[in-house]
């Protein structure tokens, strides 16, 4: 494998491309995310670094990650002259980013505007081995002049979210004279954090350390005389701990923080290099032939991976990771249909941690359900902390005016997403113990909240879902969305084959959840004859599914006729004119065929492929979209179609071709990418007695490697034009 595949870079700074930039270069450890923001700041940089779990009251959307004091903070002084690249002259630069390890580093070649000119080597990295450990190296040589030196390493408290603060000064301090420690708590939810930091110096002559004590902004300083030629490294180690994990933060951060200086930065590296190995030795997917697809891949795995909670099972991954602000850090369907499947297959521990956060939330998604006149589990749509909804109601338009979202209210396929998610783990992993002890609850509580929420229609002799939105969201309070109706038969069906199998393997489980829920005979019939009336509108003879109520009737759309275009058709034609036509944000129909594709034939999926991909905005609606496009294109025998819908998925953050990438990683898109490459190219499939493959590979790929999970077992996998279907876990 090309060793350059592992590296993300940049070698020219457009100050145009900060804040996307700035996402692309996220770093993290699974317990926090840090954009890749400079040491020494620039104008109108927006750094973050966003801590799972760490939530904060906020306007209008309820509740959202608080960005903590900045860790970052790294200034060089060359002979009284601040280091900034808006400042004297650029000579060369060199920003990268070693998927491999997760290590960020540039290197800078700089002339002060006194004349000094100096070469500069940074990096920095989360510690993948200690959650609580962040690392930062700092090599300056001094090329043409013999000066003197200052370092400035510091934590800066003066953060906020968009002009929001969510953070009280508590208290600051020094340790020593090399270490500073800052204690803040959020205003709302109570949260206490404390980061310290430590500074050490090797190289120069006559090396003194002073503290800069300013209120929110603890420093510690360190200067020096440096002859030319000569290197200086300077290396910064923070600890960063919340009220989550200790009830003292101050204590904690100090002890775990001189416990890094023990190790020294050399040896936090080691470990936290070797951290990384077993996660690409699970995760890795290596496409031979196609050196662009292969990296955008990788970097994709990456960002998950590094938004993962691996020793935390009461958080999950939010929409944009924990690199960027938006959608506040909330939790969506995207995570358990889009994310989960990855991790079932390679890390099922973490989607084991991703689904038990739902687990942990199912009080907020009860309440939530009582306070719609419903029973069952009703999850958010958008969620955060509890589980209770964050989705705003009102939200400022483009012209200032607010506009009403829906999402919240009527958005409900979300509960059958998170049953399907669980149930896909088990089948999977082969988690009894998870499936006995809190998926069977979760399976069953959003099957009530199902059996409640269909509605009779005595006149057509069916019950029907009414009021809705489905997946495409160009469309709202629709009636009888095929994917929502489908899904909630489909909840209600795995109910019942999920009690039943706690009937024959734990009856004291069946017995303690069958009385705490409430699952009389009466409550059971209601759901088998939901399940055999419940309307679906999929015509038998053509195969075509309507994908709500009445949608045939909207006006038909060419998206063609609105080319060149740089926004979405919602933004172009307005929300309300939107829903008249029949173009879709993404995948509604062909989204269930792929998550319940074994229940439909090839013709099925034929035939509303070909009506429903013309009419689905994939350039600008939901970035959700071309993934799952490139995985049905596949399955239906048409790679290289698939391969232009991967790509197009593959460019989304690298490449910003939404235009939106300043505020976050798009996670789903990563992890659809992943199911398209496993599910689509290599046409992955698991049955009762192993898995198949179909591999459907464009034509100049040379070879497709990667492993899965099955069962416990490891299964190798490297695919080829000449690989023939079919295997076996053994």
């Amino acid at each position: 494998m090309k060793s350059e595949n592992w590296h993300v870079t940049e070698t020219e700074f457009d100050p145009q491309a900060l804040h996307h930039q700035e996402t692309v270069f996220t770093i993290g450890n699974g317990y926090l995310g840090t954009r890749g923001a400079f040491e020494e700041g620039y104008p109108g940089e927006r750094p973050a670094t966003l801590v799972h779990g760490v939530f904060d009251g906020a306007p209008l959307v309820h509740t959202e990650l608080a960005n903590v004091p900045n860790w970052l903070p790294f200034v060089l002084f060359v002979d009284g002259e601040r280091f900034r690249m808006e400042r004297g002259t650029l000579l060369s630069y060199r920003r990268d980013l070693d998927l491999r390890t997760g290590v960020l580093t540039r290197a800078v070649r700089w002339r002060s505007p006194a004349g000094h000119t100096v070469d500069l080597a940074l990096e920095r990295f989360a510690s993948l081995a200690d959650r609580h450990v962040l690392g930062m190296r700092y090599r300056f040589t001094a090329l043409d002049f013999t000066g003197t030196l200052e370092f400035r390493a510091g934590l800066d408290g003066h953060v906020d979210n968009g002009g929001f603060v969510h953070w009280r000064w508590v208290d600051q301090g020094a340790v020593g004279q090399q270490a500073v420690y800052l204690h803040v708590r959020t205003r709302t939810s109570g949260m206490e954090l404390c980061e310290a930091c430590h500074l050490s110096i090797a190289g120069g002559t006559g090396v003194t350390y002073t503290g800069l004590d300013c209120e929110g902004a603890p420093a510690v300083v360190a200067r020096m005389a440096v002859p030319a030629g000569e290197q200086v490294t300077a290396d910064k180690l923070v600890a960063l701990v919340t009220s989550r994990e200790t009830d003292d933060v101050h204590e904690d951060a100090i002890a775990r923080l001189e416990a890094a200086i023990a190790h020294g930065y050399d040896g936090l590296r080691v470990a936290h290099d070797a951290a990384w190995e077993p996660e690409w030795g699970a995760c890795n997917v290596a496409i031979e032939g196609d050196d662009g697809v292969d990296l955008a891949l990788r970097y994709s795995l990456f960002q998950l991976l590094i938004a993962a909670p691996r020793h935390d099972e009461r958080v999950s991954i939010p929409a944009r990771s924990l690199s960027g602000f938006g959608y506040r850090g909330h939790v969506f369907w995207d995570t358990d249909v889009f994310i989960v499947p990855f991790f079932a297959y390679t890390r099922p521990q973490i989607a084991r941690n991703l689904l038990l956060y739902r687990y942990y939330t199912l009080s907020g998604a009860r309440q939530k359900a009582q306070e719609n006149g419903y029973e069952g589990a009703m999850f958010a749509w958008e969620s955060a902390g509890t589980g209770s909804e964050t989705t705003p109601r009102w939200v400022p338009g483009p012209d200032g005016d607010l506009v009403r979202i829906w999402c919240g209210d009527i958005e409900h396929h979300i509960s059958a997403d998170v049953a399907y998610a669980v149930v896909q783990y088990w089948r999977v992993t082969g988690d009894d113990g998870f499936m006995r002890d809190y998926g069977a609850e979760i399976v069953l509580d959003t099957a009530r909240f199902w059996g409640c929420r269909v509605e009779r229609n005595a006149a057509w002799d069916r019950y029907e879902i009414n009021d809705v939105i489905g997946p495409d969201e160009y469309h709202e309070h629709v009636n009888n969305n095929v994917f929502t109706n489908t899904m909630a038969r489909w909840n209600l069906e795995v109910a019942l084959e999920v009690l039943a199998w706690l009937r024959r393997e734990h009856p004291d489980k069946t017995a303690e959840l069958e009385h705490g829920m409430d699952l009389t005979p009466q409550r059971l019939a209601h759901w088998a004859d939901a399940i055999g009336r419940l309307y679906v509108a999929h015509d038998p003879e053509t195969e075509l599914m309507e994908q709500c109520e009445g949608f045939f009737d909207l006006h038909d759309v060419n998206l063609a006729d609105y080319e060149p275009r740089d926004i979405s058709m919602q933004a172009l034609l307005g929300i309300e004119e939107t829903q008249h036509y029949q173009v879709i944000k993404q995948p509604d129909v062909l989204m269930l065929l792929y998550l319940l594709g074994d229940r439909y034939n090839p013709q099925t999926l034929r035939v509303n492929w070909d009506y429903y991909t013309p009419r689905t905005d994939l350039s600008y609606g939901s970035s959700l979209g071309p993934a799952i496009h490139a995985l049905l294109a596949a399955r239906l025998g048409d790679p290289q179609a698939a391969y232009e819908y991967f790509v197009h998925a593959a460019r989304t953050d690298l490449q910003n071709v939404r235009g939106n990438t300043e505020d976050g990683i798009h996670a789903a898109t990563a992890g659809g990418l992943w199911q398209a490459i496993v599910f689509g190219f290599a046409g992955l499939r698991l049955n009762g007695e192993g898995y198949t493959v179909t591999p459907r590979l464009p034509a100049h790929w040379q070879r497709l490697s990667f492993s899965f999970v099955y069962r416990g077992k490891r299964v190798p996998l490297v695919l080829s034009h000449a690989s023939s279907p079919g295997g076996s876990p053994t």
